[in-house]
């Protein structure tokens, strides 16, 4: 199987994540950011535009028990770590509904967490039912491959930006507002990060001319974030739909940087 994209070190696969991992060399990536499925689509309810629709993301977000759930966090998480160079980090996103089988998993398999970091949404969709707390923010868990991994953080940069003060220590809480519009002009996808989280974790764990690997690309914010910070990326996404979306983001992105 070829990449259905490659261009200006730029690899898009175009398949199940479980096959096309294989094409990927043994300690090659020095970067992961992966969003996995987080098994919310469960029948539940958000508000969108402020009218109440069914949380069903697709197929590939349906939990079929925790068993399952686990087990796959464990193979992708596993798969992974084989790609990472010996000092590689990764990054994963998720929410309650899948962070705690990830955090788990990593201690499994030896990684060696290094931060949670709490990305607040700022202006999130209010909750229908009124019987709980509204849902602001996301986990997102930072892990080197080993508890001896001399992993790459450029402290300097982090602090330049700040968060929430430039010139100070960034936080582990990232306030980051949702995609823009103008990031979903070529489609939209149910899960799309803002380009700049994606920016922000790059520019912090990773050099010009490194790898950047995203697992499970969607609409392809990681790739997008790789073009323009100047790094190479690997991304597989199964939904085609996606892929072409993905593409387009790309495309647009490399005629910026011209």
């Amino acid at each position: 199987m070829k990449p259905i994209y490659n261009k200006k070190n730029i690899k898009i696969y175009n398949d199940d994540f479980f096959d096309a991992i294989n094409k990927i060399d043994n300690e090659s990536v020095d970067l992961i950011f992966a969003d996995p499925p987080y098994f919310l689509s469960n029948g539940g309810i958000t508000c969108k535009s402020g009218k109440m629709e069914l949380v069903d993301k697709g197929d590939w977000d349906k939990a079929i028990g925790l068993n399952y759930i686990h087990e796959f966090n464990r193979r992708w998480l596993s798969l992974c770590k084989s790609k990472l160079t010996k000092d590689g980090t990764i990054f994963i996103s998720g929410t309650m509904h899948n962070i705690y089988s990830i955090g788990f998993c990593l201690q499994e398999l030896d990684y060696k967490i290094i931060n949670d970091i709490a990305w607040f949404k700022v202006n999130p969709p209010p909750n229908l039912s009124c019987r709980f707390f509204t849902h602001s923010t996301e986990t997102i868990l930072w892990a080197k491959k080993s508890v001896n991994a001399k992993h790459c953080f450029n402290y300097q940069a982090m602090k330049s930006i700040g968060d929430p003060t430039p010139g100070k220590q960034m936080l582990s809480l990232w306030k980051i507002t949702p995609p823009k519009k103008e990031e979903k002009e070529f489609g939209k996808h149910p899960t799309q990060k803002p380009i700049a989280l994606l920016n922000r974790i790059i520019l912090a764990a990773s050099k010009p001319g490194d790898i950047v690997f995203d697992p499970f690309l969607g609409s392809g914010t990681t790739a997008v974030a790789s073009v323009l910070n100047n790094r190479k990326f690997i991304g597989i996404e199964e939904n085609f739909k996606f892929v072409e979306i993905a593409i387009k983001r790309i495309n647009k992105a490399l005629i910026q940087i011209k």
